[in-house]
Order: C-alpha cells, then sequence, then structure tokens
C-alpha cells in the first residue's frame, strides 16, 4: 500500500473574519495524481496553503507522511519531500535560469537524485536555451517551465501545482500538459489545480471537487467526467 504522504483533516481556515475552509478533508497517496477542482474563490489555494504551512488552520489537523504538521512552518513541510510551484510562479527574477535551478538542487528523501540539472534541462529544451537569461527575462510559459524545473530540483515525492497553465497560450499549455504527464510518469505523486478541468481529469487518478470550502466529491476522474450533472453543478462546464 502506497504511503500517504500528504493529508488533511476537517480543516477550517479563515481569513479574518472570512470563513473560507469548512471542515475540509483532503489526502494524497505516493504516486498518486490529483486533481483538486472548482470554481473561482472556493478555497483551493486556501486549502493547499493549509496544508503548507503558509495558513495556519483555526481548527482540523494535517499529516505529513502520517505525522502531525498542521501549522507548521513552511520549510519544515518542504524537507519532507513536498514541493510547491504556487500561483504567480515566485522565479528570482535577478538569477539565471541556470542559478534559479542549481539553487535548490538536492537529495531526495530516500537520497537518491533522480531528477538532476541535466535532466530537467532535457525535459525543458527552452530552458537549455536560456541559461545564462535572468528570470525576468522569460516569457510567462518559460517562467512556468522554470519553475516546475526548479521544484524537481529538490528531487520531491509530491509535487503541487498551483494554476499550471494559468494565462498561457495555448500551445506553451499543451507543452505544460505533456511535461506534467512525464512527471506523473516517473512516479511523483502531484496535486493539480487549473481551470481546464477536462484536461487535469484526463491526467489525474482522482478528481476533488471544493465548493465554498466542502469538498463535494471526491473520486476517481473518469467518474466525474462522466457525470454531467456534478460538471456543469460544481464547475459549470
Amino acid at each position: 500500500m502506497a504511503e500517504m504522504l500528504l493529508e488533511a483533516a476537517d480543516l477550517h481556515t479563515y481569513y479574518g473574519l472570512s470563513h473560507i475552509l469548512r471542515g475540509a478533508n483532503f489526502a494524497v497517496s505516493g504516486g498518486e495524481t490529483v486533481g483538486l477542482m472548482g470554481r473561482n474563490s472556493m478555497g483551493k489555494t486556501t486549502l493547499l496553503r493549509s496544508m503548507l504551512g503558509h495558513v495556519k488552520p483555526r481548527s482540523g489537523t494535517v499529516r505529513v507522511r502520517g505525522e502531525p504538521m498542521t501549522g507548521a512552518a513552511p520549510y519544515r513541510v518542504a524537507r519532507q519531500g513536498i514541493a510547491y510551484v504556487p500561483e504567480g510562479r515566485g522565479i528570482f527574477p535577478n538569477l539565471t535560469v541556470k542559478e534559479n535551478l542549481l539553487m535548490p538542487a538536492r537529495a531526495g528523501l530516500d537520497g537518491k537524485r533522480e531528477w538532476t540539472y541535466d535532466r530537467v534541462l532535457s525535459t525543458f529544451p527552452r530552458l537549455a536555451e536560456r541559461l545564462s537569461n535572468g528570470g525576468g527575462q522569460l516569457s510567462g510559459g518559460e517562467q512556468q517551465m522554470l519553475t516546475i524545473g526548479r521544484a524537481l530540483m529538490t528531487n520531491p515525492d509530491l509535487l503541487i501545482l498551483d494554476e499550471a497553465t494559468e494565462g498561457l497560450a495555448p500551445l506553451i499549455a499543451r507543452e505544460i500538459w505533456r511535461i506534467i504527464s512525464e512527471i506523473r510518469k516517473s512516479g511523483i505523486a502531484t496535486i493539480i489545480v487549473d481551470k481546464n478541468y477536462r484536461a487535469v481529469a484526463g491526467i489525474a487518478d482522482r478528481a476533488v471537487v471544493l465548493v465554498k470550502g466542502r469538498i463535494v466529491f471526491d473520486g476517481a476522474a473518469e467518474t466525474l467526467i462522466k457525470s454531467r450533472e456534478t460538471m456543469q453543478q460544481h464547475l459549470g462546464v
């Protein structure tokens, strides 16, 4: 049985007086790809940030590899083999592409370095052509590739992608989906948030739908796609 990498139980998270997460439950196990779906402002990013230590839940429990980590500092969660590609990318604009990739490089928790500098560049050939460029000089699509590549340099067991193709041209978005598929095949567990629900469901093992801070669907991605009523009611597609 695959190890449970990240779990959230009955999470309630607030921003000021605004009650965002309302008893959310979520889990992802080793090697699993989960699509986290929902319309805008339904709590998807808040759920991710609550599990990763960026926001402290008011109540509920977060476990990483079975250990209690509710409200733990983000670096402690990251050190457990979890890499986060946030919406907005968060690259270092004043560092070169090469520096952005090499700075976080480290072995995984098992000591292996399956994602090396050379492997990342072979996966993202566009980056290999721009190694001396500053991060701020890249296009949006190239920045997204750099952010994903940088996360892979930590050799994570779980990669979290928040709005992986947001604002990208269709051709570049297709390239990102191809890369995500490669990552999935490599055995890394993945949580994907993206507005292209059908693309997410097409690559995910399981789909989780969030509505106003509550989980309303948690099951096989294929089952969600076949349920037109659920898709229309909760995702508007």
